[in-house]
């Protein structure tokens, strides 16, 4: 009778640790478990604290990046001014006088399409208001929301035809800036390619070259840029020679070394100026590369957050054997004509000068591929 009541006990203690782990299996299974559990899903959970850092500081840090730009933008024309003007105006007066116009064309539209990108609003869907259309209801502002439009949580506010909240603008980019952002875009590219071109030239001859600028601040005789002085012998000491003996009478021997020091001075700037260019290369293949992406995505009736979803309809469609349409895609050639405005009569003008056109329609309501389909199909059958 003892032996099996120890038996007992020890089948129990056995069994205790293996059952207590099962259950804190299964509770932690039923607190953790999700249908929609994936890779993605983990990654979003763990990505989590950067979000909320993201979300929470990038509204406060907006005007710092916007004040980073502008202060490296006029970095990079002050500098230009200093160096690229007088060299361009000694190599060829009439060169210059273009360069300068295309310069300061560029500069006038990257800082237009900048401060607009910035001042103007993205679009809200108005509040109190019958909307024509809503699609859904916004989980957190608790309204209707038109087709095309979402939520910016840095914003707090639902943005019309809502593309990307843009730390460097300190604004959302959406209907009414979308433009603007794109061309200012395009315009910064251009312009560090415009530097990058007619600076090389510049940069080549003073670092590697001659230094032809030397002769440009100062006009001085081959013989008479010397390194060192000439001396006199005394009895005690070398004495710097401040004339020299020409025509039978002493003439004073010129100054060079402010010269010297000019001309230090300059080509240290050029080689500091040399480490700027790759900052601006830089600039040229990052924003370049997304300028083309955001081309891509136009040219398809996009925003950036439509291609991830259209991407993912595209995918759950074929998964079906069916084609996905974007019902915002109405060709290359119309999309690029919606997305800049040119309508009603616009043109190539409101594009390569600044202006302040608006985009077509109002951000409420949207016409739609199917649409036009809808009213073929009826024309035909009337």
């Amino acid at each position: 009778m003892l032996l099996n009541f120890f038996k007992i006990i020890r089948v129990k203690i056995c069994r205790t640790p293996r059952r207590w782990y099962s259950n804190m299996k299964l509770t932690f299974h039923s607190l953790t478990h999700n249908h929609f559990m994936d890779q993605g899903y983990v990654a979003d959970t763990l990505m989590e604290p950067l979000f909320w850092f993201v979300e929470n500081f990038t509204k406060v840090l907006g005007p710092f990046f916007v004040l980073a730009v502008c202060a490296l933008t006029s970095f990079v024309v002050g500098v230009t001014y200093y160096l690229g003007l007088p060299y361009w105006w000694s190599a060829s007066p009439a060169a210059t006088v273009g360069l300068l116009i295309l310069g300061h064309w560029l500069l006038i539209n990257v800082v237009f399409n900048f401060y607009m990108a910035c001042v103007t609003s993205p679009g809200h869907p108005p509040q109190g208001q019958l909307i024509p259309e809503a699609v859904s209801i916004c989980k957190k502002c608790i309204s209707p929301k038109p087709p095309r439009t979402h939520h910016c949580s840095i914003c707090d506010r639902c943005v019309l035809k809502m593309d990307h909240h843009c730390p460097w603008l300190n604004n959302c980019v959406g209907h009414f800036n979308h433009r603007y952002f794109f061309m200012y875009m395009v315009y910064v590219v251009t312009g560090c390619l415009y530097i990058m071109v007619f600076g090389f030239s510049l940069a080549w001859d003073e670092v590697f070259g001659d230094g032809a600028y030397l002769q440009y601040v100062h006009e001085v005789d081959e013989e008479e840029v010397l390194i060192g002085h000439p001396v006199r012998f005394n009895h005690s000491k070398l004495i710097p020679m401040r004339e020299r003996m020409q025509n039978g009478s002493f003439h004073p021997i010129p100054d060079l070394e402010p010269v010297i020091k000019t001309h230090a001075t300059y080509r240290s700037t050029v080689i500091f100026v040399g480490l700027v260019v790759g900052g601006i290369t830089s600039v040229f293949v990052a924003l370049g590369t997304l300028a083309y992406w955001h081309a891509k995505i136009i040219s398809k009736g996009e925003t950036s957050i439509e291609y991830y979803i259209n991407k993912s309809e595209t995918k759950r469609y074929a998964e079906n054997g069916l084609i996905y349409q974007n019902p915002y895609d109405f060709g290359l050639l119309a999309n690029w004509k919606l997305f800049l405005g040119l309508t009603d009569g616009r043109g190539w003008r409101h594009i390569l000068l600044p202006s302040r056109h608006l985009p077509k329609g109002t951000g409420l309501s949207w016409e739609t591929t199917t649409f036009e389909i809808l009213q073929s199909d009826t024309a035909k059958e009337k």
